[in-house]
């Protein structure tokens, strides 16, 4: 009898261990789908939650603007952007390549894991050279990894809830990481610079940079904020 319990107990302990492997592998080998679903998930609640009221605060706050800080988006910084406010300070739309993100104030590795950051402290929609930064995680359609398809001639559109302010994209270039000039204002240009952070490939070490002439600033209506919508 007592050999019986034991090879029952032996039996049991093997089969315990045999379903921790088999969740660990599923876990591992479906990594990148639970941080793509988060990801999507985030960028999507915090595009719809955003307001003039919670602009209007957001942008008074403190933030990070150390692009050396922002880490690789791993499961580890996506679990715990879901943990965080996400202070989005307002909203882009890149029609021609459907992409649609909250616009998020500093470079926190929270903020980059929802959306488009802002890079410098005092950017202003529609001035000098409004700069974001986004991860290229090599999905389609989330953060800025769509920036691979930008062409000449392509729209972009920002809004405060307040304005919408078109540009023209004027070109899309790769450079060297350590090219941070892009974002720099340039005298007498109205611009905005849409910089990856990350690249689809480690042994590359060079960004996707998409630069974009100002057109105009027009009212928020219901019809143009449509275009925001996810």
């Amino acid at each position: 009898m007592a050999k019986k319990k034991h090879s029952r107990a032996k039996v049991w302990t093997l089969r315990v261990l045999l379903t921790l492997g088999l969740l660990l592998g599923l876990a591992m080998v479906f990594n990148e789908q639970i941080k793509m679903f988060v990801v999507k998930e985030m960028s999507t609640s915090t595009l719809k939650s955003v307001s003039r009221k919670s602009i209007e605060q957001n942008q008074k706050k403190k933030a990070n603007f150390d692009f050396d800080s922002v880490s690789a988006l791993d499961l580890k910084t996506v679990a715990s952007a879901t943990m965080a406010s996400k202070d989005s300070i307002g909203l882009m739309a890149y029609p021609a390549v459907k992409l649609k993100l909250p616009i998020l104030k500093g470079l926190d590795n929270d903020n980059m894991s929802v959306g488009a950051a802002t890079m410098k402290a005092n950017d202003v929609m529609g001035k000098g050279n409004y700069a974001l930064a986004g991860h290229d995680i090599t999905w389609n359609g989330l953060l800025f990894s769509a920036l691979d398809y930008a062409k000449k001639g392509d729209k972009i559109y920002l809004t405060d809830l307040k304005h919408v302010f078109e540009y023209r994209v004027t070109k899309k270039v790769l450079v060297d990481m350590s090219q941070v000039q892009w974002v720099d204002d340039v005298p007498g240009k109205r611009l905005i610079t849409l910089v990856t952070c990350e690249i689809a490939t480690k042994s590359r070490h060079d960004r996707v940079i998409v630069r974009g002439e100002f057109v105009k600033k027009t009212k928020v209506t219901k019809t143009n904020l449509k275009m925001f919508e996810d």
